[in-house]
């Protein structure tokens, strides 16, 4: 199909993109690598009068790391992330999930933030950034705000952001020092580059051989990327044994809200969710240990 017509804005900085959004609200939409948005605006399920390009807006790429954290520009590519040996040592479930993400046409020009603020349920990186506790931080003319991973996912490709705001940068937050973190990523697909039947993403924390915190989001069983929050709870100072981590499996599979589609019954998706979850627990927290060696 053919879109409908629109006026395409490509500002070259960000007080021009944000002032575009300012004067259009609603009627424009902003397009960072196109993957998620020309399919809409082909199929006409969005129609806005004005498309911002963001494209060659600087600033908003590159992934760099300091005693904070990690921050990634909302224009960092699924490819970037997948190819950065350096997050090995710092965020590894980012490596983990990046290339299961779609196929390689998608992630060489697809955008980890064009990603979250698309916000389809089966997306990828959303559960990613519920499970490492995420901040995802949005500027507009008026200002800038930082916005929780888990307050920024309201429903079906809705988000926090208001139409005049655009999201610049995710910090994820360091690892405290004298801890040992880990994480895995583990998603269910019919075939390779399909939207996720089940996507359960895991980043624990350790202290003294017990988990100070847990992490966990569930991709494509619910109306948006759901957070674990009873699971995380459940595993909070607790060593992370064999009951303690299939208690905290049980209680994620109990937190999905998945529905009976082609890719199968709500209770199997629930299921695998369980399974994912455990194994993604014992592989995070495996991790964890060897990253303490």
């Amino acid at each position: 199909m053919v879109p409908g017509a629109f006026d395409y804005r490509a500002p070259t900085s960000l007080a021009e993109a944000l002032e575009l959004l300012h004067e259009h609200g609603d009627d424009a939409k902003v397009m960072a690598g196109g993957q998620s948005l020309i399919p809409l605006l082909k199929l006409r399920f969005a129609a806005p009068g004005v498309v911002v390009d963001i494209g060659r807006v600087p600033g908003l790429s590159g992934i760099t790391g300091g005693p904070d954290g990690l921050r990634l520009g909302a224009r960092v590519r699924h490819v970037d992330a997948e190819r950065d040996a350096g997050l090995d040592a710092t965020c590894p479930i980012l490596r983990q999930a990046a290339p299961q993400i779609a196929d390689p046409l998608v992630r060489n020009r697809g955008t980890v933030g064009g990603s979250l603020c698309h916000a389809d349920p089966a997306g990828d990186w959303g559960a990613v950034m519920l499970a490492l506790d995420a901040e995802l931080v949005a500027a507009s003319s008026a200002g800038e705000r930082v916005i929780p991973a888990a307050d920024f996912f309201q429903g079906p490709f809705t988000t926090a952001l208001r139409p005049d705001e655009v999201l610049t940068e995710v910090r994820i937050p360091a690892t405290p020092a004298g801890r040992r973190a880990g994480g895995a990523y583990l998603k269910l697909e019919r075939k390779v580059g399909d939207f996720a039947t089940v996507g359960v993403a895991v980043q624990v924390t350790l202290a003294n051989g017990a988990v100070e915190r847990a992490g966990i989001g569930l991709t494509a069983v619910g109306p948006n990327n759901l957070k674990a929050a009873a699971a995380e709870r459940a595993l909070a100072g607790r060593e992370p044994t064999a009951e303690a981590i299939a208690e905290a499996a049980r209680l994620a599979a109990d937190a999905a809200e998945p529905k009976d589609d082609i890719r199968g019954t709500a209770a199997y998706k629930r299921d695998v969710v369980r399974v994912f979850v455990q194994r993604g627990l014992r592989a995070a927290v495996a991790q964890a240990r060897e990253n303490g060696a």
